[in-house]
């Protein structure tokens, strides 16, 4: 199994957006495109989602982080 570092993909312009939100949390099974966290600009809120199936290893980001396109958000036991 390999660990793969999930990171926040291109999420338009953006930038320095905070972290409302964690929906998951270290031993949790993820399926590919399943939410992981929510994230909120001063125009919107949307979910960024797993890009591999796995487990949770390691949560990188908390409540009130900024983050913006290639923050690593989650340490994952990627599936095969």
């Amino acid at each position: 199994m390999a660990l793969i570092d999930i990171q926040v993909p291109d999420i338009g312009d953006f930038k320095d957006v905070a972290v409302i939100e964690l929906l998951v949390k270290p031993g949790d099974s993820v399926k590919a495109e399943q939410s992981l966290i929510t994230v909120e600009s001063d125009k919107a809120s949307m979910e960024i989602p797993s890009s591999h199936a796995g487990v949770v290893k390691a949560i990188k980001v908390n409540v009130g982080d900024k983050v913006n396109q290639g923050t690593v958000i989650v340490a994952l036991e990627a599936d095969g």
